[in-house]
């Protein structure tokens, strides 16, 4: 079975990494804490869909591109 968490985690990096950001950054835009985004890229955490379209709106991208297996 395919680890979403972990396409999660290496998208949200790639994304993040993409436009330049941070994860101080992304959090101050997404209004969560800088290690929420951390344990997100380290795919221990288990973000909620409301938590991935925030990210994804912030990362320019969709909630779709976020949890497919591929280099964003």
């Amino acid at each position: 079975m395919l680890d979403y968490r972990r396409v999660l985690a290496d998208n949200v990096k790639a994304a993040r990494k993409a436009l330049d950001l941070s994860q101080e950054a992304l959090a101050l835009e997404a209004d969560i804490d800088r290690t929420y985004v951390s344990g997100i890229e380290r795919g221990r955490r288990n973000p909620s869909l409301t938590m991935i379209a925030k990210l994804a709106e912030r990362l320019k991208t969709t909630p779709a591109a976020l949890l497919t297996p591929h280099e964003l």
